[in-house]
């Protein structure tokens, strides 16, 4: 080999590479804790906003210059995108808790109890959660997008310079329409939940129809129900203070709607599976399973 070559062989460094490994985690670090924070101020001042809303509407109630036509028109709308697809749902959800309910009490030689268990499962946990998803989805959807848009065409502006209160007038009575429709949601869900877990027991299962019924009267009782339609009552409002405050909070033109659609179906449902958990949690130990 000559002295050539060997004046062009690279330099090898004594010095050991610094890995990018260290940075990545501090920065995987940061931007979660800049998530975190932002999303708990954004659903602080989501649920300030819902006060303020209360109060307001307590206010205009009492004397007499509540929005009713634009409560029902709100109402209306979100019954008419969310009732199909609720169905939709507490059909195959009703089947798939009375099928898996069935067969782990079939290996135990309990049949008469799929009534019991599945409608129990339905009314305590499915109606609400489902009626919390199809609110979340697409009824916090509509609202934000709706808000949204008048935010960046400066309606909303526009209703301050001129002395309206946008809560008033746009925040009040969608959440109305809201309390209105969650617990409508939650019984039709319940009801068609229960048809078709009774009908897959019924046909599916050889569970006699007088056992499958008496075991869920044995069971359920009127707080299993008041639980749940509360259950959907709080969830529904929830959902529509989180929608209202992403549309008002909305900027950079379609972008910005879009963006803030977005945040507000993610955050919405997020927020209600954490707040399920908690309050299934505090109902269970005040109000522990009753024994037929």
């Amino acid at each position: 080999m000559s002295t050539t070559d060997l004046d062009e062989r690279p330099e090898v460094s004594d010095t050991p590479s610094v890995t990018p490994v260290p940075k990545a985690i501090a920065a995987l670090r940061r931007n979660f804790s800049v998530t975190v924070l932002s999303s708990l101020a954004t659903l602080g001042r989501a649920l300030r906003m819902g006060v303020d809303a209360i109060g307001i509407g307590v206010t205009d109630a009492i004397r007499m210059r509540f929005q009713i036509h634009e409560t029902l028109t709100q109402a209306w709308f979100l019954i008419k995108v969310t009732a199909i697809p609720a169905i939709l749902m507490a059909i195959p959800f009703g089947v798939i808790v009375s099928t898996q309910v069935g067969n782990i009490v079939s290996q135990l030689g309990a049949d008469s109890m799929i009534g019991a268990a599945g409608g129990l499962g339905v009314i305590k946990q499915g109606a609400p959660m489902a009626a919390a998803i199809m609110l979340g989805g697409a009824g916090s959807a509509a609202i934000a997008s709706d808000l949204g848009a008048r935010t960046v065409r400066e309606e909303v502006d526009a209703m301050r310079v001129m002395g309206i209160d946008p809560i008033q007038r746009l925040v009040v009575p969608r959440m109305a329409a809201m309390m209105l429709v969650a617990p409508i949601l939650n019984i039709l869900i319940v009801v068609v939940g229960i048809a078709s877990g009774f009908a897959v027991a019924v046909t599916a299962l050889n569970v006699t129809p007088g056992s499958y019924w008496e075991s869920f009267g044995s069971f359920t009782a009127p707080v299993d129900i008041w639980v749940s339609l509360i259950k959907a009552l709080i969830f529904g409002f929830l959902v529509v203070i989180i929608a209202c405050q992403r549309g008002l909070e909305a900027k950079g033109g379609p972008r910005g709607v879009a963006d803030g659609v977005n945040a507000a179906v993610v955050m919405s449902i997020a927020a209600v599976t954490v707040l399920n958990t908690a309050v299934t949690q505090v109902v269970t130990m005040f109000f522990p399973v009753r024994m037929a």
